[in-house]
C-alpha cells in the first residue's frame, strides 16, 4: 500500500499567495505576505501598499476622464510659399436686370414676385422705364423661365469691362465664367470650370494680381418703384473672393466696391484644419441637394455620393435647395440641384418666403469642413478719376466726364505677401501620452510594469483552476501513467517490508532499494543510493 507523502513532501500549489508573493514583481507584497515577519510590520506595509494603490488608481481614473473629454488645441504657423495659386473672384452688379431688356411679357410675369408690380402699374412701370406700353392685344407667353429671363436682361460682362489685366497681361471676358446667385447673374474670374488651368502668382504686392476697371452702367439701373426686400437701393459691384472648390454666397459674404473709387484689396491665405468626431465637429462628406421624398433626412446631415468636394458654402447652398424642394416643389435659379426652376408665382408664393423663414431660424446644420482654404482681406480705396483722367477715359471710351465719374470704377486683388498661415486643430491628449502617464504613476506608487499585470492575470488563472475547478478534474484531463515520484515510493515500501538477515552466514545481496532524503529550506531533493 502507498504510504502518504509527508508535509515537507508536498508540493506548494502554484495559486498559494505566499508563494506568489514572493515571486511577484510588484513592490510590497512579499513583505506584506511574506512567512516570518512580526504581524505589525507586515500590518505597516500593508497599508502602504494599499494607500500606494488607492493613490494610483485615483491618478489613473483622472487621466482616463481626461481623455475622454476628447480636447483639442490649435497650432498657428506661418509659412512661406514661393507661388501661390491666384483665388476666384467672384463679381455681380447690385442691379440685377437691365431696364432696356425688359419686356411687357417680362412684366406679366416677373412683375409680382421680382419687382412688386401690380398689373395694373405695368403701364405706369413701362412709361417709367421710357419703354411704350404694352400694344393692344397683347398675350402673354404660356410659359416663362426665370433664369433666361436673369441671362437677357442681367448686365453683360463685354458691356460691363473697360478694361482687364492680370499680372500685367492682358486679359477679357473670355477669363470670366458666368455663374447666377441670389443677385442674379455673376462672374467668376480664375474659376477652373471645364478643367481649365489655374492662375497662380509667384509675387505679393501691386501688379501681382487682378486690376479690373467695370462700368457699373447706372442708366440700365431699375426705378425704385416701391420698397421691397429684393429693391436694391446702393450703386455699385459685389465680390466675394474664395476658393475654387467653394460656392460663392455674395449676397450674404460679398464685400462692395463703389463708382468713383479704386479699391485695393489685400489678401492673405489661410489654411484651416479641423478635427471630426468626437475632438472637433468638422465633415468632409458633401451634402445632396436633391431631395428624396421616399427617405427624408434632416436638413443639413452629409450623405455621400458624386458630388464636388465638401464646403461650408455649399452645404448651405444644398440645404437650402432641399428645403425649397421640400416646400415648393421647385428650387431657385441659384440652387444646385435636379429639380425644376421655380416659376416666378412660386418666387413669390412660395420660395423666398420659404428660404426667408430658413434663414431666420438657421435649421441648416453644416459643420466646418476638415480642410479648408479662406482669405484674408484688407480694403483701402481713393478717389477717382482725377480730372486729367476723367476727361482721358471720357474721349477713350466716348462717355461724358460726369457719366465717367459717376459709373466707372477700378478694382485692384493682390496677395500682401506669398506667405501664408496655417491653423490647425490637434488632439491635446493623444493614447499614447494616456498609456505613458499610467505607466509613469504605475511605477511611481506601486513599481509595477505590464508584466506584472501579466503575473497578476497568470497568478488568478491558477486560482481559478485550483480553487474553482479542482485539481481532479484537470488531473482526468491528463494521460495517466506512472511517475519517477510514483516509482520511488513504491521502491521504498518494498524495502521496508523486507525481514532483514539475522543468521550466520554472508549477507545476501540488497536489492536497490534503498532510498535517503534531503530536505533544505529552499526545495527537497531526493537521491536515490544503491547499496552494493
Amino acid at each position: 500500500m502507498k504510504p502518504p507523502a509527508g508535509p515537507e513532501e508536498a508540493r506548494l500549489p502554484a495559486s498559494d499567495i505566499c508563494a506568489f508573493a514572493s515571486s511577484c514583481t510588484m513592490h510590497g507584497l512579499g513583505h506584506v505576505f511574506g512567512p516570518g515577519a512580526p504581524p505589525a510590520r507586515r500590518g505597516l506595509w500593508a497599508a502602504a501598499v494599499l494607500l500606494a494603490l488607492a493613490t494610483f488608481l485615483y491618478q489613473v481614473a483622472g487621466r482616463v476622464h481626461y481623455y475622454g473629454e476628447f480636447h483639442h488645441e490649435t497650432a498657428l504657423e506661418e509659412r512661406e510659399s514661393r507661388r501661390l495659386t491666384f483665388p476666384a473672384v467672384t463679381l455681380c452688379n447690385v442691379n440685377p436686370l437691365r431696364r432696356s431688356r425688359l419686356t411687357p411679357n417680362d412684366l406679366h410675369w416677373a412683375g409680382p414676385a421680382l419687382l412688386g408690380l401690380e398689373p395694373a402699374e405695368h403701364a405706369a412701370y413701362l412709361r417709367a422705364l421710357g419703354r411704350p406700353p404694352a400694344p393692344p392685344g397683347f398675350m402673354p407667353s404660356p410659359t416663362f423661365d426665370v433664369a433666361r429671363l436673369y441671362a437677357r436682361a442681367g448686365h453683360a460682362l463685354e458691356d460691363m469691362l473697360l478694361d482687364c489685366r492680370y499680372r500685367g497681361w492682358p486679359c477679357g471676358p473670355e477669363n470670366f465664367t458666368t455663374i447666377f446667385t441670389r443677385m442674379g447673374q455673376c462672374y467668376t474670374f480664375n474659376s477652373g470650370a471645364d478643367g481649365a488651368e489655374l492662375l497662380s502668382t509667384p509675387k505679393g504686392g501691386m501688379g501681382n494680381g487682378l486690376e479690373v476697371m467695370l462700368d457699373v452702367q447706372q442708366e440700365e439701373y431699375l426705378p425704385v418703384w416701391r420698397d421691397v426686400e429684393e429693391t436694391p437701393f446702393e450703386v455699385g459691384v459685389r465680390v466675394q473672393i474664395h476658393t475654387q472648390e467653394e460656392p460663392p454666397l455674395i449676397d450674404q459674404l460679398g464685400f462692395g466696391a463703389a463708382p468713383g473709387y479704386q479699391t485695393f484689396v489685400s489678401c492673405q491665405k489661410q489654411q484651416l484644419s479641423f478635427l471630426p468626431p468626437p475632438w472637433g465637429d468638422c465633415s468632409s462628406v458633401s451634402l445632396d441637394p436633391d431631395f428624396e421624398p421616399e427617405a427624408p433626412g434632416p436638413l443639413g446631415t452629409p450623405s455621400p455620393g458624386l458630388s464636388p468636394p465638401y464646403s461650408l458654402m455649399g452645404c448651405r447652398l444644398a440645404c437650402q435647395s432641399r428645403y425649397v424642394a421640400r416646400k415648393c416643389g421647385c428650387r431657385m435659379m441659384h440652387m444646385p440641384g435636379s429639380a425644376p426652376v421655380c416659376s416666378p408665382q412660386q418666387y413669390k408664393d412660395c420660395a423666398h418666403p420659404a428660404l426667408d423663414a430658413l434663414l431666420r431660424k438657421d435649421a441648416c446644420r453644416c459643420p466646418n469642413p476638415c480642410a479648408s482654404t479662406r482669405y484674408a482681406k484688407e480694403l483701402s480705396m481713393v478717389r477717382m478719376p482725377s480730372r486729367p483722367a476723367a476727361r482721358y477715359l471720357a474721349r477713350k471710351h466716348n462717355r461724358s466726364e460726369a457719366y465717367i465719374a459717376e459709373n466707372v470704377l477700378v478694382l485692384d486683388i493682390f496677395f500682401e505677401a506669398l506667405n501664408y498661415e496655417t491653423v490647425e486643430q490637434k488632439k491635446a491628449y493623444e493614447m499614447s501620452e494616456l498609456l505613458g502617464d499610467i505607466g509613469g504613476q504605475m511605477g511611481l506608487f506601486i513599481g509595477a510594469s505590464l508584466l506584472t499585470i501579466l503575473e497578476i492575470l497568470d497568478y488568478l488563472c491558477e486560482v481559478f483552476w485550483d480553487r474553482v475547478l479542482g485539481r481532479r478534474f484537470w488531473n482526468r484531463k491528463r494521460p495517466q501513467r506512472p511517475s519517477s515520484a510514483n516509482l520511488l515510493q513504491e521502491g521504498l515500501g518494498s524495502h521496508r517490508t523486507q525481514v532483514p538477515h539475522l543468521g550466520p552466514g554472508p549477507r545476501p545481496p540488497t536489492p536497490c532499494s534503498a532510498v535517503a532524503k534531503t530536505l533544505s529550506a529552499s526545495h527537497r531533493t531526493c537521491y536515490l543510493v544503491t547499496r552494493l
